[in-house]
């Protein structure tokens, strides 16, 4: 009998070294992991960029500007005509590819906006329980106007064209908006309306004409057919491809140059051209942009209008109401002299003057002539909720994704060649282990490969697709207010798209791995091994999807899913088995789906083997399996059954979560 303690015989079997000196080693090994880590983070920071090169970006307009003044030839372009006869002929073209929409004007009159008074101003003494940022608000925008929306940081610019376009997420709102007369409903609004936010939020792996013939695709309507869209595609650029009556642009030339912000702004005038009603903040425009605009609509800090009327040629209006010095521009002169230290120096408050003038009569006749309905005109009806049937939108939300995911190789071949390589690896660490059955030893470490398999890959599954789902949730944002489609098709093509990727990541791991470790080469048990894996990647992923859903960002995502992976981990069933785990926590065992994946990996492989193993009792290998683990190879349709319904559920989930919560803050 040996007299080697028991411990010693354990660290021994698992090739761990029981000497002394070895504590040692392993502190001096881990302090040189640290250093070569931070070595290598500081070499790569040093020497790699991971946002490439700079360089210039010009555009084709200016590389044809560059090349007549060097050559003093016309080039042409596409369509063949050269630029002298576009621009010449381009007045006329251009109404006849409009599409039909109705001008429609709108009004708001006394709108007030108040949020929830922040905790730290209640902390500084402010009584009240609410803070108001749209003090009594009223003006009135209307078709063929380009109206600019300026005022200094903290005006509320923005907000106010957030509640006119019915963005807010939060907050109070009071006061009344109507459309061409008739009281504004967010349902019919969103279909006659365009929002150009100021930050640019677009599927990063779509192309420009593929994000433009998306939004086509769901917000036109269904009559406009395919020939109209062809045609279309020439002015895309220079027309709202949603053909929205009423367009909203917070800081189109927003960092801009200002040659390009001259392109932008002469898009916007030929948008308003057309008879569109259109409105834009804009943030101190050089004196070109801005005598681009017919009408101002100026605000004070704290969210009330000083200003609301024409320019006039070369501002001659806002001159006159404003006294300039010479050689200022017009819009810093009118920002700078209406600042609160200014109205203190000047002794002067603009709210007061503006509401003792005649602008705001003006203003307030005009509010109340295009508060009332034309003759013989009807409120907006759309017999649906939006242009497009479910069905389209179901197709046109996959149809993107599809685009998404092929462009996104740091994604989709990454984890392709990840899931090869840990393939690989698993084959060679565990070779041939899926025919030795005659010990337990042996048994559990075949089985360990199956539980190892599910973790790793199941966890990097979920840890990868969140970042994806978060930036694309961010456009879902956007293009969901502009009533482009509802969300469970979104959700839709979000959880399919990953069906066909899954299905090749299971089938590459499946095969490599099924063939390295030697498991029983017979159809039902390579199609059962098969099968767990395939739905084992796909809740894992859908469960990714499912923490982003129903957290703020990917960040907290992360820190939720890693929570219940571990739990997950610890009650799978391999570290301890079910029969041993305390019967107060064994109902979470049969929560937890990964304990249902390796019940029916391990059950299908090994839970019909008759044959006796030499060690222990020198009992089969399935009742080993049915009494250590609880095992039985019977119910392999039930465990299918459930790790499926868990698939459906973490997709249901996610799509929900789609559907309710709405993480912005507007």
């Amino acid at each position: 009998m040996s007299t080697e303690p028991l411990g010693v015989s354990i660290l021994k079997s698992r090739g761990v070294f029981p000497e002394a000196k070895w504590y040692w080693i392993s502190i001096g090994a881990q302090a040189g992991f640290i250093v070569v880590f931070n070595v290598c983070y500081t070499l790569a920071l040093k020497y790699f960029n991971a946002l490439g090169g700079s360089q210039a970006v010009v555009s084709e307009e200016t590389m044809k500007e560059k090349h007549m003044n060097r050559t003093g030839n016309h080039v042409r372009t596409a369509s063949g005509s050269t630029r002298t006869e576009g621009t010449s002929n381009g007045n006329q073209n251009k109404r006849g590819m409009v599409l039909p929409f109705t001008p429609l004007s709108i009004t708001f009159d006394d709108i007030r906006y108040s949020v929830d008074m922040p905790q730290e101003m209640k902390s500084q003494g402010i009584g009240e329980d609410r803070l108001m940022l749209l003090k009594g608000v009223s003006g009135a925008f209307r078709p063929g106007v380009l109206t600019a929306l300026m005022g200094v940081s903290g005006a509320g610019k923005t907000t106010l064209m957030d509640v006119l376009a019915g963005r807010k997420t939060g907050g109070y709102i009071e006061g009344s908006i109507t459309i061409s007369g008739y009281p504004k409903k967010q349902e019919t609004f969103a279909r006659i309306s365009g929002y150009c936010e100021q930050n640019d939020i677009h599927s990063p792996h779509v192309t420009i004409y593929e994000s433009l013939l998306f939004s086509a695709w769901l917000r036109l309507p269904a009559d406009v057919n395919s020939t109209t869209r062809k045609r279309k595609r020439l002015t895309i650029a220079v027309e709202l491809v949603a053909n929205p009556s009423i367009i909203f642009m917070d800081e189109p030339t927003s960092g801009l140059d200002a040659r390009a912000a001259a392109i932008v702004m002469r898009t916007v005038r030929n948008t308003v051209d057309t008879g569109r009603t259109v409105v834009c903040t804009i943030h101190q425009p050089s004196i070109d942009i801005f005598e681009a605009f017919d009408e101002l609509f100026l605000m004070k800090r704290g969210g009330e209008e000083i200003y609301v009327g024409p320019l006039g040629r070369q501002s001659c209006h806002l001159i006159e109401y404003f006294e300039i010095t010479d050689g200022y521009n017009p819009a810093t002169w009118m920002l700078e002299v209406t600042t609160m230290a200014q109205e203190e120096a000047l002794g002067v408050n603009f709210v007061d003057v503006y509401k003792n003038s005649p602008l705001f009569e003006r203003n307030k006749a005009l509010i109340k002539e295009l508060s009332q309905p034309p003759p013989n005109s009807s409120d907006l009806y759309f017999p649906t909720q939006y242009s497009q049937p479910m069905f389209t939108q179901w197709i046109a939300c996959l149809w993107k994704q599809r685009l998404s995911y092929w462009r996104n190789p740091p994604y989709t071949a990454v984890r392709f060649f990840f899931t090869l390589g840990i393939a690989l690896l698993f084959g060679t660490i565990f070779w041939q282990l899926g025919k030795k059955t005659s010990k337990q030893q042996d048994l559990l470490n075949a089985m360990g490969s199956m539980y190892a398999a599910v973790l790793f890959l199941g966890v990097q599954n979920a840890s990868s697709v969140q970042p994806v789902v978060a930036i694309e949730r961010t456009v879902f944002y956007r293009e969901r207010a502009a009533g482009m489609y509802s969300a469970l098709p979104y959700a839709f093509g979000q959880v399919a798209i990953e069906v066909p990727y899954i299905f090749i990541q299971s089938v590459v791991y499946g095969v490599i791995v099924y063939a390295m470790i030697g498991f029983e080469w017979t159809a039902a048990k390579f199609f059962w091994y098969l099968f767990y894996m395939y739905f084992t990647f796909l809740y894992f992923t859908y469960y990714g999807m499912m923490a982003v859903g129903i957290t703020p960002n990917h960040n907290i995502a992360a820190i939720v899913s890693f929570a219940f992976y571990t739990i997950w981990n610890l009650f799978s069933g391999f570290l301890i088995p079910r029969p041993k785990i305390p019967v107060w926590w064994r109902w979470y065992y049969w929560m937890s789906p990964v304990s249902w994946t390796l019940y029916g990996l391990v059950a299908s492989q090994f839970g019909d083997i008759t044959r006796s193993m030499e060690d222990g009792d020198k009992e089969t290998v399935e009742k080993f399996v049915r009494n250590y683990f609880g095992f039985k190879h019977d119910f392999l349709g039930v465990v299918a059954a459930v790790v499926v319904g868990f698939t459906v559920l973490f997709a249901f989930i996610f799509a929900i979560s789609i559907k309710i919560f709405n993480f912005q803050r507007r």
